[in-house]
């Protein structure tokens, strides 16, 4: 597995990681946790050292999950998680709103820290920007975790450029993770040319479009009653049908190339910029290796070109997640 570097801080991972939300909620009924074990070691065993996780996520199953299963092999892996929602640590309950306060910001370090059986937290996001808490008292909450010894680096999630500079002036950022695909490509106006000037890394979350980009979903496609994709209007039959053009055009490009559209959606992203680290999740093993494969499938810049040609001229249909429904499911 190829390796990258996020940040100046030189935290060295696999260029593609695992997102490990989906084992535990989001995307219907939590798996099996022995088979998500199971392939989360497999993961490791492919060559992956980077594995995304958070509190929000069940919540508090994903990273106990995550924490059983990296636990033998703590020291050859990087793990990131998220702090940042209102979320009572006795619990689990949720409120539905944020909370970046400083002191419950260390006390969910805390408990991130025993859910997770290690003694250091080596990349801490905050998940969503809490407006009643300025950004510079979240950075040097984290600055102190960091001092102590419990995180490494710091992390943002779907964060305003001028957020993330108040920040990184403050406690450097080392990653910024958001959405990022060829199904929403809204990062590369503002977002990346300031990465890129600040030399924080990037982590795109959704590098599959949710599935849509793997070419397996199509108008007809049902999903549980209690996937997000239910309430997402790009994620509606109407909008699945009118979008089915950029599914084509990945399909023809991975025809060419010998690939899987999901390979070719991966390597895309992969071909932007040195500094990008996708984490494409999966509940299968199957699906975990065709994903990894991505990492040898070489776009040309004529593929490059025509895929970013043919794609500017293609109006996607439907909004993406709106913010609530980034909130409760916790993406």
């Amino acid at each position: 597995m190829k390796k990258r570097t996020l940040g100046k801080g030189g935290l060295e991972v696999s260029a593609l990681g695992l997102g490990c939300m989906s084992m535990s909620s989001g995307y219907g009924p939590a798996a099996d946790k022995g088979e998500m074990i199971r392939l989360i070691r497999r993961a490791h065993d492919l060559g992956v050292t980077h594995f995304d996780t958070a509190e929000a996520y069940g919540p508090f199953a994903n990273e106990e999950l995550v924490g059983e299963a990296l636990q033998p092999i703590r020291n050859e892996v990087v793990i990131a998680t998220k702090f940042g929602f209102d979320i009572d640590l006795e619990t689990g309950k949720r409120s539905g709103g944020t909370n970046s306060r400083p002191e419950h910001i260390k006390r969910v370090a805390d408990a991130s820290l025993k859910r997770l059986r290690t003694d250091h937290i080596d990349l801490f996001y905050q998940h969503r920007v809490d407006a009643d808490v300025a950004i510079e008292d979240v950075a040097a909450a984290v600055k102190q975790l960091i001092a102590e010894g419990k995180v490494k680096h710091f992390g943002m999630s779907e964060a305003a450029v001028q957020t993330i500079r108040k920040a990184h002036a403050v406690q450097p950022v080392t990653a910024i993770q958001s959405e990022y695909s060829l199904f929403w490509r809204g990062p590369e106006a503002e977002l990346l040319p300031t990465l890129e000037e600040l030399g924080i890394g990037f982590v795109p979350f959704s590098p599959l479009g949710a599935g849509f980009l793997t070419g397996k979903i199509d108008e007809n496609t049902k999903f549980d009653p209690t996937d997000f994709r239910n309430l997402v209007p790009r994620f509606s039959p109407e909008a699945r049908r009118a979008n089915m053009t950029l599914v084509d055009l990945v399909k023809t490009v991975a025809e060419r190339k010998g690939a899987t559209p999901a390979q070719v959606a991966l390597a895309w992203l992969l071909a932007q910029k040195p500094w990008i680290v996708p984490i494409p999740g999966t509940t299968k093993q199957h699906r975990l290796e065709e994903n990894l494969g991505a990492v040898n499938v070489e776009l040309t810049d004529n593929d490059l070109k025509e895929i970013d040609e043919a794609s500017s001229k293609l109006k996607l249909e439907g909004a993406r997640p709106p913010e609530a429904m980034l909130k409760m499911t916790g993406l």
